[in-house]
């Protein structure tokens, strides 16, 4: 059966190489004349698991319809894809590593319904957006120390 329909989610925020090769690999299971449809979290739906992302929805849905391997960039106003699901039909949902057993059991039962597979890709632990997030606090704090340690310097010269 021709795969003609591929559809995961993100939040986008600070998009990043693991963004990048998750849509890829998304991409790849898409047959010649299929889409790969992308749902972007709205900050709502990203808030009920997560803190409220960086970037602003607008710019987000931006960057991720800017990609070449993504055909269709939708909003998802929750955080599970289930009304995106029932709504787009597609015949592959792309879901992250990175989510519970028991998210995955509740999205099955939809997916099933409608003849829809699951494949779960690689979560990259150590290019999301929350580990760059955390080195940007890191990397400004130990740049405001040193600045503190120089100013302090000078004022005891």
């Amino acid at each position: 059966m021709p795969i003609k329909t591929v559809y995961t989610y993100v939040v986008a925020d600070l998009l990043h190489m693991g963004h990048v090769l998750y849509l890829e690999n998304a991409k790849s299971l898409v047959d010649s004349e299929g889409k790969l449809i992308v749902g972007v979290l709205t900050d709502e739906a990203t808030m009920e698991k997560k803190p409220k992302p960086m970037l602003p929805f607008s710019e987000r849905m931006r960057l991720i319809k800017a990609l070449k391997c993504v055909d269709c960039a939708v909003a998802q106003t929750e955080y599970s894809p289930i009304n995106n699901i029932k709504t787009i039909k597609p015949n592959i949902l792309v879901e992250s590593s990175s989510h519970s057993e028991e998210d995955l059991l509740k999205i099955r039962e939809i997916t099933n319904s409608i003849s829809c597979k699951i494949i779960v890709m690689p979560y990259y632990p150590e290019q999301s957006s929350t580990k760059l997030k955390g080195n940007m606090i890191n990397n400004t704090e130990k740049r405001v120390d040193e600045l503190n340690i120089e100013e302090k310097k000078l004022w005891e010269k």
